[in-house]
């Protein structure tokens, strides 16, 4: 087993269709000669897509690691609660087009839905199973760049006049007064196709000639409504998660503000590149947007049908001199580094740690020392002290367990 405890990481891209081409090509400092899109940059032991270490003996997994000598590299309290698992994902992501509607389930709910679905004998990388693990997916990202999202629905105060003010959704109010979120959301995702374009294609017409006159903002769901259709000279088979454009809030996130995804909250990013770091999962129940396998029934069975007020998160100082994003479940926690030349930020890793950077140089010392440069990733084992230190202007992310 390696002696030392701080080694760089280097993580898997994913090309996913969504991402954009320059951002992370750019941070990691490569070129994008084949112009795939670059869509995420995962930093973790995720099966699907694990990251290596960087040793005097080559590249070795850091799942292969963990499994060597759990309580050196993830620390006994993170062993004791999830055995020998890393419970978090780390990525960098670049959001060029809208994601999938979707929702997460509770860890209570994934464990059912992962028996039933083990019992049904669905290959766990069949493309209609629902749940690939027995985990839940909260999820909390950091804008990079200005972020766009949808999250969760807007409030009474704000969806009944716009049913009202929307000439297409007149019989959508009435349904809305009399059977609330949850009726009026699981009518129109039960439309058939016939009934969808019907009721959307006036709408989305009109909202591909206000945006082309210049008269929406992304403020508003028509800008991100004509977005996915602009350009397509015949619009039909309209995708049923045009309604949650309208029926959730839209999110503007500046750089530094955070959002915390919980089970149950509907969501979708919408643009821009962000940090997220989420429990170990890939479990999503989607409701459109996507050519991945949707499941209506599923998603309704797990949406959180009220609304709500996002909470855009600032974050907290903490003692250290990182800001902490707090988030309600344990496994992960996320804080920003902003350091400066001349200040020390002082700690002890009680769990194993990432530290990503994004903006200048950055020295870690402790048994030994790594000295990072943008596009680079710490990894850093449990029980091991440590100082952070620039002779510039820094600016990293570092992912852990609380």
């Amino acid at each position: 087993m390696l002696q030392d405890k701080i080694f760089i990481l280097k993580g898997k891209v994913m090309h996913y269709a969504w991402g954009g081409y320059d951002f992370i090509p750019s941070w990691l400092g490569i070129k994008n000669e084949e112009q795939q899109p670059f869509a995420e940059y995962w930093m973790g032991a995720h099966p699907l897509a694990g990251a290596v270490i960087e040793t005097g003996d080559g590249e070795v997994l850091l799942d292969k690691l963990i499994k060597e000598d759990p309580y050196k590299t993830l620390g006994i309290k993170t062993v004791t609660a999830y055995d020998d698992q890393l419970p978090y994902l780390f990525k960098v992501q670049d959001v060029k087009e809208m994601l999938s509607i979707q929702v997460h389930p509770s860890k209570k709910e994934a464990e059912k839905g992962f028996a039933a679905e083990e019992a049904a004998g669905i290959p766990r990388d069949a493309p209609n199973r629902n749940y690939r693990d027995k985990n839940h997916k909260p999820e909390v990202m950091v804008a990079l760049s200005e972020f766009w999202l949808l999250h969760g629905f807007l409030v009474r105060e704000k969806i009944g006049p716009l049913l009202s003010s929307i000439p297409e959704f007149a019989g959508l109010a009435t349904i809305f007064e009399t059977e609330d979120y949850k009726g009026l959301y699981s009518h129109v995702m039960h439309l058939s196709q016939q009934e969808t374009d019907k009721l959307l294609m006036p709408l989305v017409q009109r909202e591909i000639a206000a945006k082309k006159e210049g008269k929406l903002t992304k403020a508003d769901a028509g800008w991100w409504v004509a977005k996915l259709f602009e350009g397509h000279e015949n619009i039909s088979n309209i995708d049923r998660g045009v309604f949650s454009i309208y029926f959730f809030n839209i999110v503007k996130v500046n750089p530094g503000e955070g959002v915390y995804q919980g089970a149950g909250i509907p969501h979708a990013y919408l643009e821009g590149q962000a940090m997220e770091l989420m429990a170990n999962s890939d479990n999503v129940l989607r409701g459109g947007l996507t050519v991945k396998h949707v499941d209506i029934p599923e998603l309704l069975k797990h949406t959180i049908f009220e609304g709500i007020t996002p909470n855009i998160m600032t974050g907290l100082h903490s003692h250290t001199g990182e800001i902490i994003f707090p988030c309600p479940v344990m496994d992960f926690g996320l804080s920003k580094i902003d350091l400066s030349d001349g200040k020390v930020i002082e700690e002890r890793s009680s769990s194993l740690e990432m530290v990503a950077v994004m903006e200048g140089e950055l020295t870690i010392t402790g048994t030994t020392v790594k000295i990072l440069q943008k596009g680079q990733v710490a990894v850093i084992f449990s029980g091991e002290p440590y100082t952070l230190s620039t002779t510039s202007h820094t600016l990293a992310y570092k992912a852990f367990v609380p």
